[in-house]
């Protein structure tokens, strides 16, 4: 049965619990992708939950312009965020105490997971080596399959920043990929 999702949300935003499960059922699988790929890694579980908490109490303020899973996702993106700067603060003060941070646990990463075989691994590396704001335009746009406008809602930029990003990061992509170390190339 396929419900639409702006009466799901106004069930939701009228207190229907079971409406809001609807949507968490809908877009765990897209959130949880994106705090990975936007680089929460083993803290990816946290971020989504605190995501849809956080989703749940602002309902009042989602305005529909983009859908409820670019609205959602948006707000992944940023307790991604806030997340990778407390890493970087908390691993800064270690370092100036003579600290050294513990290896992280090993988990597998779920967009390893999913690949399948060495050009997607090796793309994944290359991508991973571009800086974030190029790396979160190309996440959402292809490994997210968001399109502009939801890019746009998801980083909380213009319609043409995200076009124009989205250009200048595939460019730069290519030319770190130059054929010859393409592995079965």
């Amino acid at each position: 049965m396929v419900v639409d999702e702006a009466a799901v949300v106004a069930r939701a935003r009228a207190g229907d619990l079971d409406a809001y499960e609807i949507l968490v059922e809908r877009c765990t699988a897209p959130a949880h992708r994106a705090a990975v790929l936007l680089g929460a890694g083993a803290d990816a579980d946290d971020v989504v939950q605190e995501a849809f908490v956080k989703a749940y109490r602002q309902l009042g303020r989602y305005r529909g312009d983009a859908g409820f899973k670019a609205w959602l996702l948006a707000i992944v993106a940023n307790e991604t965020r806030n997340l990778v700067r407390s890493r970087r603060r908390r691993d800064g003060v270690l370092q100036r105490a003579g600290v050294r941070a513990g290896p992280e646990p090993h988990e597998p990463d779920p967009a390893e997971t999913a690949v399948a075989g060495e050009r997607r691994r090796f793309l994944l590396e290359k991508l991973r080596a571009l800086d974030a704001r190029d790396r979160d335009v190309l996440v959402c746009r292809y490994l997210l399959d968001l399109s502009e406008a939801e890019t746009a809602m998801t980083l909380g930029l213009p319609r043409g920043t995200v076009k124009s990003r989205t250009a200048r990061a595939l460019g730069k992509l290519r030319d770190r990929m130059p054929v010859e170390e393409v592995p079965g190339a």
